[in-house]
């Protein structure tokens, strides 16, 4: 038995027998309750709370993603045409084939939708790992620090395993083909050097990136706003923090 299951019986017949009023009751038992809560967090409190708020930024962020629309339609998750070949797409739209461009634009952030699909298990399986010197340290850091964390433990891994899911995504939606529509026109425009950049590495670092903006804004929402904390234990572990 717990500390508040013992606490609250005993203050309830210490006023009964006293003879206070109803609402003399009701303030003892929120006193007693807020005692309760006073006993410091477990080591195993911090780390479960740490892993399911990750775990429901992940859920969420995979979800929103994986939406159509998910990438293509949201500003700050939007890939767009390759930075490093920005010429290709400027010469491109000078000379008419700016709708071959923009199919490409559309079809690049399809592929990073059905990517983000696949992407909870492996986002999951990197947090298994999460230590209590970990936890603590996410705990008391900045609104982000959960997905810091994540970026800093799942590195070339989580690329490397990415990688697969957004080729076969891109040759799903066409993209690499449109793409490869592209870079054909454009090398066949005189007075130009050809370009070859790799697609599927660009779309890759964008498509978790992209993931990684949803999730810091679930570990945001989490620590900033009681409503978003859903269970009693994320309650309780970021409630510590207010």
């Amino acid at each position: 038995m717990n500390r508040r299951m013992r606490l609250i019986p005993i203050g309830i017949v210490v006023l009964v027998l006293a003879g206070c009023s109803e609402k003399d009751l009701r303030q003892a038992y929120e006193i007693v309750s807020e005692s309760a809560e006073e006993v410091p967090l477990t080591n195993s409190e911090v780390v479960a709370a740490l892993k399911d708020s990750l775990s429901r930024g992940i859920s969420k962020g995979a979800l929103t993603a994986s939406a159509k629309d998910g990438y293509y339609a949201n500003p700050r998750l939007k890939i767009p045409f390759p930075t490093e070949v920005r010429k290709v797409e400027e010469a491109l739209r000078k000379i008419g084939f700016g709708k071959d461009v923009d199919r490409f634009v559309m079809q690049l952030n399809r592929s990073a939708e059905k990517a983000a699909a696949k992407s909870k298990p492996i986002f999951i399986k990197a947090i298994t790992s999460m230590t209590i010197r970990d936890a603590f340290d996410i705990l008391n850091g900045a609104e982000d620090a959960a997905t810091q964390y994540l970026i800093r433990t799942t590195g070339d891994d989580l690329r490397d395993r990415f990688l697969p899911i957004v080729s076969d995504t891109l040759q799903e939606t066409s993209a690499t083909r449109y793409y490869g529509d592209i870079v054909n026109k454009y090398n066949q425009l005189p007075f130009v050097s050809d370009v070859d950049p790799d697609l599927e590495a660009y779309a890759t670092d964008r498509a978790i990136a992209g993931l990684f903006v949803l999730i810091a804004d679930e570990e945001a929402s989490i620590r900033a706003n009681p409503a978003a904390r859903t269970t009693k234990l994320l309650r309780r572990v970021f409630g510590s923090l207010d």
